[in-house]
């Protein structure tokens, strides 16, 4: 009875089921894709990811616990040297599945299981879509950036204003003082010039 028992237990007794588990991690480690039904790749999923966590501390009981999984000396050198280190900044997350249609036989459902670092095609979709830029103009919104540039231009200008209105002022004032300088410098003249034309006329 299988109570309480949400694993899948693919059709096989406990010993064939971790033997084709072990099997098809060491390959998929190896290989770095290979094709199988969805149960089995789901399956699959839930036994190879710890051990790509574990592999990420290089250490002799890691790689001991970890060959107890998988049984195969390649496939533990291949996880801890390259596999690791491709993996390093990721925490999860490492297998991909893609769904391939049925298979012709009997109709069951086929994928391919991937290692997610190594399918270049989609890295390298990835950074185009990153480098790529929207042009269009339409249906911008402004930020805030914009509209604090905005302001602040609006504050200086505002500034300038009242500089040149202070200077207008100010050559305003000078040129009235000058006025009325004049003024003053042409009432003397012309009294001095009075009191000339009267000692003249006196002599």
């Amino acid at each position: 009875m299988r109570h309480r028992k949400k694993f899948n237990h693919l059709g096989r007794k406990s010993a064939h089921r971790k033997a084709m588990l072990s099997n098809m991690a060491s390959s998929l480690i190896l290989h770095k894709r290979i094709q199988t039904t969805v149960a089995k790749a789901k399956a699959l999923r839930m036994y190879v990811e710890p051990l790509i966590t574990k592999s990420k501390d290089d250490s002799t009981h890691s790689r001991r616990v970890v060959f107890g999984y998988l049984k195969n000396k390649y496939a533990v050198t291949e996880l801890f040297r390259d596999v690791a280190v491709k993996v390093a900044n990721r925490n999860g997350g490492y297998t991909r599945i893609l769904k391939t249609g049925t298979r012709l036989g009997d109709n069951a459902e086929m994928c391919i299981i991937e290692l997610v670092d190594y399918n270049e095609n989609m890295l390298a979709k990835k950074e185009e879509k990153a480098k790529t830029t929207r042009r269009s103009r339409r249906g911008k919104k402004k930020s805030t950036d914009t509209v604090a540039a905005k302001t602040e231009s609006n504050v200086e200008d505002t500034k300038l204003d009242e500089a040149v209105e202070k200077s207008d002022e100010k050559v305003a004032d000078i040129k009235s003082e000058t006025k009325d300088e004049s003024v003053d410098a042409k009432k003397e003249e012309s009294k001095s010039e009075d009191n000339e034309d009267k000692k003249k006329d006196e002599k």
